[in-house]
């Protein structure tokens, strides 16, 4: 099992639109870094999910649920499915993030224009312990 960290926009597609929603298909990604990452998603991976721009901090849990498939917005790339895991109560900031020597190599913060990452599990956890 593998861990993940997706970037959205609120405004664009919110953790509460997907609550509502009850699973999406995770579309649109168009850049070939983060394409080949969702191609590594597994059925069942944990999903950290990042409000972008104006919130940048990580809001919720979700879990892919279908493996990669043709991209129905462009079939020449792909998308997953996710489906919501749990709400955290208290978003984990950027800020707070980068304050944390255990998460210096972070995808978030090393390439922070990559909308799909994977995480080490000991980054993983430590943003999980970070938002109880």
């Amino acid at each position: 099992m593998k861990h993940w960290l997706v970037k959205q926009e609120p405004e664009a597609y919110s953790f509460d639109d997907l609550i509502r929603d009850g699973r999406t298909d995770w579309t649109g990604v168009r850049n070939f870094q983060a394409r080949n990452n969702l191609r590594e998603m597994k059925t069942g991976d944990p999903v950290l999910f990042y409000h972008s721009v104006s919130e940048k901090r990580v809001v919720g849990l979700a879990a892919v649920s279908r493996e990669e498939f043709p991209d129905p917005t462009d079939e020449k790339w792909i998308a997953v499915e996710l489906k919501p895991v749990e709400k955290f109560e208290t978003g984990v900031t950027l800020d707070r993030i980068k304050a944390e020597p255990e998460l210096d190599n972070i995808a978030l913060i090393k390439q922070s224009r990559l909308s799909v990452m994977p995480l080490t599990d000991a980054e993983f956890r430590k943003i999980i312990e970070l938002s109880k």
